[in-house]
């Protein structure tokens, strides 16, 4: 018996129902529009029957094995884009690599190869890699492109400053953030006065991008700018020129994106320099300066060394010295910092 259509009401959309190929089927179009949702019920029961006659491994979709993932507990941060691109009637079996490829030149036209690693083929991979385990689809191994040109920007204490002489009031404290604890920019965006600890410089980011809440601890420089700054009394801890808390996106970061833009572009710094090179020269300094592997590991976040490595670049001998100079000693974290109200009181009595 072929699906036919029916409404539960007048309002509401189309449903079908009916049994094809043994298997009875109920189920909601989401169409209010009768000849859209005819079209749906067509390609539904052609999907049946194909699945029918060859099995579930050579018919299963793309969007029925995401499904499947994200409600198991799945990463699903960069699923969306791909998921429009492949739209409800791609197979699994028919993405391959040379799909993989014409998938990131329309998504990611501009994107670096550790980008498109990152939000296309590792998320396609990791669907399908759980479809197999559960015996719906047969196991794929997809070619990651090379990173061998990888980011190898990062900035001297010289630079930094450059950046933090010519940025905006409220962009000033989120910089001192990123550059004392080298955490990502959603992370410092989100974070919360309630989870910052002035007297050591730790901050708590109880949501992080992997999922893996962390405490990051920064140097009395980084604290005492986000102190001079002025800390709100409760709720956000950083706020945009008008005062409010940032509004949090997937893949967060971009907020602050023109005034970093712009406090880069006075400071004569190149368009290499964005938000995430502050997290790769934060690396390249705390090593630097503590050839603390371990701490560098824990305060990144990073799950894995090879992850860490790609963020901490070989530096020169005199940074550290550089460093401290600046202002930025990174081997008193977690120590009780000086008060900053008593020093400058004591230097004024001098």
């Amino acid at each position: 018996m072929p699906l036919k259509l029916f409404r539960r009401n007048s309002r509401g959309p189309y449903y079908v129902r009916g049994t094809v190929a043994g298997q009875r089927i109920y189920e909601s179009t989401g169409l209010g529009n009768r000849r859209q949702a005819e079209a749906w019920a067509n390609r539904r029961e052609s999907q049946i029957l194909e699945r029918h006659a060859l099995g579930e491994k050579a018919t299963l979709t793309f969007a029925e094995a995401a499904l499947e993932y994200q409600l198991a507990g799945g990463e699903s941060r960069f699923l969306g884009p791909v998921l429009d691109y492949f739209g409800p009637d791609t197979r699994v079996a028919d993405i391959s690599n040379g799909t993989l490829l014409e998938a990131a030149r329309a998504l990611y036209p501009d994107a670096a190869p550790a980008t498109i690693n990152r939000q296309l083929i590792g998320p396609v991979s990791a669907v399908i890699s759980m479809a197999a385990e559960n015996g719906r689809a047969e196991a794929r191994k997809f070619r990651r492109l090379s990173t061998r040109n990888a980011r190898t920007r990062w900035l001297s204490p010289a630079e930094f400053e450059r950046l933090l002489t010519h940025a905006a009031p409220h962009l000033v404290p989120v910089l001192a953030c990123l550059i004392g604890t080298g955490c990502r920019a959603s992370e410092a965006l989100g974070a919360q006065v309630e989870h910052w600890h002035a007297a050591t410089g730790e901050l708590w980011l109880p949501e992080t991008k992997n999922g893996h809440a962390r405490m990051v601890q920064m140097p009395e420089r980084a604290r005492d700018l986000i102190l001079g700054a002025g800390v709100p009394e409760d709720g956000a801890l950083f706020r945009t020129p008008k005062g409010h808390g940032y509004i949090m996106r997937q893949n967060g970061g971009g907020q602050i994106q023109t005034a970093f833009n712009n406090a880069r572009d006075s400071a004569g710094l190149g368009p290499d320099v964005t938000p995430h090179v502050i997290r790769h020269t934060w690396a390249t300094w705390f090593y630097a300066a503590t050839q603390d592997y371990g701490r560098l590991l824990d305060l990144g976040g990073w799950r894995t060394a090879s992850t860490a490595e790609r963020y901490r670049k070989i530096a020169p001998a005199d940074l550290p010295g550089k460093l401290v100079k600046a202002g930025w000693d990174f081997n008193r974290l977690g120590s009780a910092l000086p008060d900053p109200l008593e020093r400058r009181a004591g230097l004024r009595a001098v």
